[in-house]
């Protein structure tokens, strides 16, 4: 998948493609749907299958008070895009300048003009140019104008439904809503697979070593951090993934931690995680991913070191039960 992060980076016999517009935070399954939809239209038309997407977030531009924590960062959304079959993304930096153009200028500047676009898919609910004024009544003239045709799509699908019947919308607002509250395995039913944080090994206070327990301490993080807990997980190293023939060690299962170490009198709030039975690895400075597969227990303080290790063993053969049988 091309990435285009400036229009200077588009060529300029690019086209003809299809083409939508989105946050994509998260890229889950309504995402999915959606983008599974145009890729299949752009196969049909021999066109490039194509996403416009913003970073930062609009809202963290026009409301950073109130904008919504993201689920994933802008590595993990390209990455997860591309899975989709995606041909290219675009990725428009999102300013109050840009922010200022009007509904026909974003749509002959970007869709027509940069991108070729033959058809554009859009949800009925789509806004964009000044002040949100473009709705999907503004595209359809601007398509008969400027000669691409508008593909309105419905809201797309439900998870299972909850306990109480209602079912949860596949959306990024509620897998938002799942995560903030630890509930990884029921946000992995939004999202379409685990939900996953991603940053910098760095040295911590070594104190899991010491405990039988090494940790590898991540900084540096991009992804919505779960609530503080104890997880299930996997720890990926994306640099050893894709490799032939495949490397043991580039998904490893992991007992994962968040929280500030009560037992110690932490203050810093800290995700790590202790790969399963391995005391030989050496991740410091590289950069991994937490994939987020089941919460096993809320952060406690304990009595005493012994207590801890005792509960720290425990959290290992819970993890290896979720993971491992």
């Amino acid at each position: 998948m091309q990435v285009f992060t400036d229009l200077s980076e588009v060529p300029e016999d690019f086209g003809p493609s299809v083409v939508t517009i989105g946050n994509f935070d998260g890229v889950h399954r309504g995402h999915q749907a959606v983008l599974a939809r145009l890729v299949r239209l752009a196969r049909a038309d021999g066109c490039a299958a194509v996403a416009v997407t913003f970073d930062p977030h609009p809202a963290a531009v026009h409301r950073p008070d109130s904008a919504p924590e993201l689920i994933t960062g802008i590595d993990d959304r390209l990455e997860l895009l591309a899975e989709t079959g995606l041909d290219a993304v675009l990725v428009i930096r999102y300013t109050l300048d840009f922010a200022e153009q009007s509904p026909e200028e974003f749509v002959t500047r970007y869709l027509t003009g940069a991108l070729g676009a033959r058809s554009v898919v859009v949800g009925h609910d789509v806004r964009f140019g000044r002040a949100n004024a473009g709705t999907l009544a503004t595209m359809v003239d601007l398509g008969g104008r400027h000669g691409f045709e508008v593909v309105a799509i419905d809201d797309v699908g439900e998870c299972q439904p909850a306990q109480d019947g209602a079912g949860q919308r596949w959306s990024s607002s509620a897998a938002r809503a799942l995560i903030a509250e630890g509930d990884v395995a029921q946000a992995a039913d939004v999202l379409g697979r685990p939900h996953r944080v991603r940053g910098l090994v760095v040295r911590g206070d070594a104190r899991g070593r010491e405990l039988g327990f090494p940790t590898a301490n991540l900084g540096d993080i991009a992804g919505m951090v779960p609530a503080d807990g104890v997880y299930a997980g996997w720890l990926r190293r994306p640099g050893r993934t894709g490799q032939e023939p495949a490397d043991p060690d580039a998904l490893l299962p992991a007992a994962i931690s968040i929280g500030t170490n009560p037992t110690f009198d932490g203050v810093e709030r800290r995700v790590e995680a202790y790969v399963l039975d391995r005391t030989d690895l050496d991740l410091y400075g590289e950069e991994v991913v937490l994939e987020m597969v089941e919460h096993l227990r809320p952060t406690v303080r304990f009595d005493g070191i012994e207590a801890l290790v005792e509960q720290m063993t425990h959290d290992v053969a819970r993890a290896r039960g979720v993971l491992l049988s």
